[in-house]
């Protein structure tokens, strides 16, 4: 069972245990976001903004695609024998891809497409193009837009150009021209410093040779449609340069669609659609005719292979039969046996096939090394029929002398004429193959116009932007909350310092009213108080210092004398405000109050109440007469009434209907008198304890507003004199370090700090409006 302890000696520890208080409180996190909400509303609207605009910026883009069939076999080695082939072997698809992305095919797309040309109108930054845009599918005419903002340089719609040729030096390239449209078709090339390169005319070739340069521009613009004073950018690329921005600018995509399924896809985006389909198409066939022209290059390069060789086979073929004629016609015919016969056959089919080899090994020879595998395996074919043929000519050798003539001049005959013909018979083949040579690749799908831009995706980017924007809202509420380090939960106050919160103040707009009209000095002497308890008496902030009377009743009952001092740790925490205001509640309550301007270093009571600052508290405490009385009658004001007059004259100035024509009862003020040069030692001079004496036994209660605690002494020789001490806080501005070197000087000084008030709460905050702790209820009740 848990227990609750109460300390009558302390109330700042009469409070139940939460069982929450270490924990993060999800009511808290929802009161800071609540209590931010135009902080997260205004940082949400600019970045939604931002992101609104970018979605309507930014220019759209195409994207289109062509799709291409890769065949499994793309690369032959045909051999000798007809139909025939030495090595098949499957080209990857990766290769194809690096094939689609080198220089050889995108570079041909950019010179037929002029793409290492660029020429566009310089449209007016940020909006400009959107501007053009808009005009552009507005414009039925085909009209050029009239100039906005007095700005002719810049293009608004409806412009075009077109340049076919521009040359520049080689040390020209990739860099920025300017292209001025003149009158009657003329027009003036710049450079970006803005000196003249050369004039021309629309349709008509331009040409300057430049001083200094073997190098001339040349410039052909068939088309260019604007306004004068009109300017284009123009630049010349090089090709690798015009390469990359198709590769990266175009974002230019190759990539198989599928796993083994030899299905490329290409895409291409762009902000122009027909200028996306043109490009791609034409990368598509280049990609197609380098295919072709590939295969029938090889077929091409075999075929000289053999027209080279045919005529030495013919030749050796002549020979042979020559002599073999020669041969019998010398010796007669000469019959060979069976077993001759079979020797020979045997020795023309081996040394047909050794040729044959020879010849596929001078062909390997032209396309691979001597290591590579192919020529290996055909060396070892060789070596192999070599061997073979040796043991013939062994078994040719034992043969009769005649016998041996003829079988080896019929063997070259025969050999040579079966090498011809198969020469020829492979040479006529390679004439059909080059004839009807087929890529490996066909063209599943050209590109066609897309229907709609990918982007800007405009609602994903205002969804985006929305909830970026809260996020950095809610990311800036946090981190705000992180860097101020100011008490904002007057609980805080009591378990850290031990201090009991008398009354929680929350912020007074009707007070920030008066606050601004003080220091435009409208209260002048002779003038009526601009004090919120006498202008807006139902004001809540009102009800909170009417909640302190009540808890000072209490604290009073045993106190020794009737002295309240009021201070702060800081300027500018509320303190006059606490002080004026809770001394026109204690006197509409019927007390008699007298009010002491103690500030003596920069006091201003006196404004408020529209009375001088002279003949007050500093006269009387360096008085040397004796006697009080014709001092006190002078320095005490008297229950000042409100001069109506200044009243109405407020309400037409500052249009402030609140002001209300009442006057204070009860209420006597002693102004700072004249500034001192040492409020300190006047206020240690015993003269001031014995003013107090005297002038406190003619009061209810005695209210002295004292300079701030940690900025001067005065707060703490004015305390050891009062009974009662309340230092005012504002909320969110005092670390709880500085509140404890406030609290830890007062005590020092023996005075006795009875609580805390804690001011100026915001309005709108959600996290002392619910709960149960002390001073979270807040309200308002009155009669109509």
């Amino acid at each position: 069972m848990q227990k609750h302890f109460f300390d009558n000696s302390n109330p700042a520890v009469n409070y139940l245990p939460n069982e929450n208080d270490n924990k993060n409180d999800l009511g808290e996190i929802i009161a800071i976001l609540i209590d931010s909400k135009w902080l997260i509303a205004l940082v949400t609207g600019i970045v939604l903004a931002i992101g609104t605009a970018k979605a309507f910026i930014d220019s759209p883009v195409y994207k289109v695609d062509a799709i291409l069939q890769v065949e499994a076999q793309s690369l032959t080695i045909r051999t000798l024998d007809p139909g025939g082939s030495l090595q098949k072997s499957e080209i990857p698809v990766i290769a194809e891809v690096e094939l689609i992305n080198s220089r050889m095919v995108l570079g041909e797309a950019v010179r037929n497409l002029g793409l290492d040309i660029i020429a566009r109108p310089k449209y007016f930054p940020i909006i400009g193009e959107a501007i053009a845009r808009r005009f552009e599918r507005r414009n039925k005419d085909n009209n050029v837009s009239n100039a906005l903002f007095g700005q002719t340089q810049y293009a608004w719609g409806g412009e075009s150009i077109r340049i076919d040729t521009f040359t520049v030096p080689s040390d020209w390239l990739n860099k920025g021209f300017i292209l001025i449209a003149g009158k009657q078709g003329h027009f003036r090339l710049m450079d970006e410093e803005g000196a003249l390169i050369l004039e021309g005319e629309v349709g008509k070739l331009a040409s300057k040779q430049l001083k200094g340069k073997q190098q001339s521009v040349t410039l052909f613009v068939p088309l260019l449609k604007s306004r004068t004073d009109t300017q284009f950018t123009v630049m010349r690329l090089s090709e690798e340069n015009a390469i990359n921005q198709l590769k990266s600018k175009n974002n230019f995509l190759v990539h198989e669609k599928g796993k083994f399924a030899r299905i490329l896809e290409l895409t291409l985006e762009a902000d122009k659609p027909q200028s996306a389909v043109q490009i791609l198409n034409e990368i598509v066939n280049n990609y197609i005719r380098q295919n072709v022209e590939k295969k029938s290059a090889e077929a091409q390069k075999t075929l000289e292979f053999l027209e080279v060789q045919m005529p030495l086979v013919k030749n050796r073929l002549a020979e042979a039969a020559t002599a073999l004629n020669d041969y019998r016609m010398s010796k007669g015919s000469v019959d060979l046996d069976l077993e001759t016969q079979g020797i020979l056959e045997g020795v023309v089919a081996l040394k047909t096939e050794l040729t044959k080899l020879e010849q596929k090994r001078d062909e390997l020879r032209q396309k691979f090394t001597v290591w590579h595998p192919s020529v290996v395996a055909t060396d070892k074919q060789i070596a192999r029929l070599q061997g073979q043929l040796d043991a013939h000519d062994k078994e040719i050798e034992v043969l009769p002398e005649t016998q041996k003539d003829i079988v080896k001049l019929a063997r070259d005959v025969q050999v040579n004429t079966e090498l011809y013909t198969t020469l020829l018979n492979n040479s006529q083949t390679l004439r059909v193959a080059k004839a009807g040579a087929v890529a490996d690749a066909r063209i599943i799908d050209y590109a066609i116009l897309p229907a709609l831009p990918i982007k800007p995706q405009k609602a994903l980017i205002i969804a985006f932007s929305l909830i970026l924007g809260l996020f950095l809202g809610i990311a800036l509420t946090f981190i705000r909350k992180a860097l101020r380090r100011g008490v904002e939960d007057p609980d805080l106050i009591e378990k850290k310092l031990h201090i009991p919160v008398y009354a929680s103040i929350p912020h007074s707009v009707d007070q920030e009213k008066l606050s601004k009209t003080l220091k435009r000095n409208y209260a002048q002497k002779s003038n009526g108080p601009l004090i919120l308890a006498v202008q807006n008496k139902d004001d809540l902030a009102l009800e909170s210092l009417r909640s302190l009377r009540t808890t000072l009743h209490f604290a009073f009952l045993e106190a020794q004398n009737n002295i309240i001092m009021i201070t702060g740790p800081s300027p500018g925490v509320g303190k006059t405000f606490v002080a004026v205001n809770l001394a026109v509640v204690l006197a509409d309550a019927g007390k008699k109050i007298l009010l002491i301007d103690g500030d003596m270093r920069k006091g201003f009571i006196n404004k408020a109440l529209g009375v001088g600052r002279e003949n007050g508290l500093s006269e009387l405490i360096s008085n040397t007469t004796s006697g009080w009385a014709p001092i006190l009658d002078e320095a005490i004001h008297k229950t000042p009434k409100v001069n109506l007059d200044f009243i109405e004259n407020s309400l037409r100035m500052t249009d402030e209907s609140w002001v209300h024509k009442t006057s204070i009862v009860n209420l006597d003020f002693i102004p700072t008198g004249s500034i001192p040069p040492n409020p300190s030692e006047l206020l240690l001079h015993e003269r001031f304890g014995n003013l107090l004496a005297s002038i406190s036994k003619n009061y209810d209660h005695v209210i002295i507003d004292s300079p701030p605690i940690l900025a001067v002494t005065d707060a703490a020789i004015i305390g050891r004199m009062a009974s009662a001490t309340l230092m005012v806080v504002k909320a969110g501005q005092h670390p709880v370090r500085e509140l404890e070197q406030s609290v830890k000087r007062l005590t020092q000084a023996g005075v006795h700090l009875k609580g805390v008030v804690f001011n100026d709460l915001p309005e709108s905050s959600s996290r002392y409006g619910y709960g149960y702790g002390q001073n979270k209820y807040v309200y308002q009740y009155n009669y109509k």
